[in-house]
């Protein structure tokens, strides 16, 4: 068993964007979201990110003090109710390290602690394994395969797995 990645993670910031311009503008990052966004889309969720209650968190990896990915969560209404749903990207060069598992983690417990909402819901797409696999090992319940709008105007086939923050 491979020790955990030693990560923390911060409020997003204003001098984010080149970070978020390397997790969002690379095709190969973007593959199974709908393709890369385009500078002007992605300089818009920059100024979303930016407040303090966004929601949204760079992730860091303490060794070198370096912005090495994202993740955060954000309300939506689903299936006639309200709910939570996270998301978290690393770049390419630090995948493979249970980053993402570590960063959500961390996540998931500052979720707990600012949300009234029970559930917690990720939805990768189906055919993303590692992502899948993390929300296994997370301990998220699979409900499904489901189809979304993502990007607005595309259809994206997801698996819809749900963990519930009152445990």
């Amino acid at each position: 068993m491979t020790e955990p990645a030693a990560v923390r993670i911060e409020p997003w910031g204003e001098g984010d964007l080149p970070l978020l311009e390397a997790l969002l503008g690379d095709p190969a990052m973007m593959e199974h979201l709908g393709g890369p966004e385009s500078p002007e889309k992605i300089r818009a969720r920059q100024s979303r990110y930016e407040p303090a209650d966004s929601g949204m968190f760079r992730i860091v990896d303490v060794a070198s003090g370096e912005g090495v990915g994202s993740v955060g969560y954000w309300p939506r209404r689903w299936r006639g109710g309200e709910i939570n749903e996270v998301g978290w990207s690393v770049l390419p060069a630090f995948q493979g390290r249970g980053i993402a598992r570590a960063a959500t983690e961390l996540l998931i417990e500052v979720a707990r602690a600012e949300t009234d909402r029970r559930f917690l819901h990720a939805f990768p797409s189906v055919g993303n394994p590692p992502s899948n696999a993390l929300c296994r090992r997370l301990g998220f319940t699979l409900l499904g395969a489901c189809e979304v709008e993502y990007p607005p105007g595309s259809r994206l086939e997801v698996n819809d797995w749900r963990l519930d923050l009152s445990r």
